[in-house]
């Protein structure tokens, strides 16, 4: 399973290029669907007017990720006339697709993790203040510290608590990528125009891509050698 961080952005680009986004990011999910590749949204800034958007990130996972993106990273053409500008001349608008770096991440492991167990506060009667059954579970290389008190069992608290440490620890490593796209203003300036890898065309955004792998032709083929075979 593959992982990739990808950004898509308007660049400095105008209200026009906004809207490229907006649709090519529509384009992008239908296509890594129909791959089998899931997706997160670590950020998304919306553009200057309805249904726009200056630069969103996502994070990737699936099979071949790197497969599918050899036709998405770089340069993505739209060819047609402003919604917004009626008269305006220009009709080619270039946004980017941008790779970013992956975070280093450190394997979780439950032996980097110190266990304290204390007493449970808060309301439950007097059995609750007279076992130690909270859990207080800390993640030492972060100092990340959850506390579990849902149950009288210690060992259900434990389970809890290493259950909520993990989850604490992959928000925050969420919120480290979003924090790494937004930082990437470089990609603003690093869009450029000409030799697209994908170019879509009129306000209905048809692509006019082509597939150059012939996996829908082959799996046609083979269709119809089995079909004479059958006969």
């Amino acid at each position: 399973m593959e992982e990739k961080i990808i950004q898509i952005t308007a660049g400095r680009g105008p209200l026009e290029c906004q809207w490229v986004v907006a649709k090519v990011l529509k384009t992008f999910l239908q296509e890594a669907a129909q791959a089998g590749i899931d997706y997160t949204i670590l950020s998304r800034e919306e553009g200057d007017a309805n249904l726009t958007v200056k630069s969103v990130t996502l994070q990737l996972k699936g099979k071949e990720l790197a497969s599918f993106l050899k036709n998405w990273l770089g340069t993505v053409c739209w060819v047609g006339k402003s919604t917004f500008r009626k008269f305006h001349q220009r009709s080619n608008w270039y946004i980017g697709v941008f790779q970013l770096d992956q975070l280093q991440r450190q394997p979780f492991s439950e032996r980097d993790v110190q266990f304290q167990t204390t007493r449970s506060q808060g309301n439950g009667g007097q059995n609750v203040n007279k076992v130690n059954s909270a859990v207080r579970a800390t993640h030492l290389p972060t100092g990340i510290s959850v506390l579990a008190q849902d149950s009288r069992s210690q060992l259900d608290n434990k389970k809890l608590a290493l259950a909520r440490l993990k989850e604490k620890l992959a928000e925050i490593e969420l919120q480290q990528l979003a924090e790494q796209a937004q930082s990437h203003w470089s990609n603003h300036t690093q869009v450029q125009r000409g030799n697209p890898v994908r170019t879509f065309k009129g306000t209905d955004f048809k692509s006019t891509y082509v597939e150059k792998s012939y996996k829908k032709e082959r799996a046609e083929a083979k269709r119809e050698i089995k079909l004479v075979v059958s006969c």
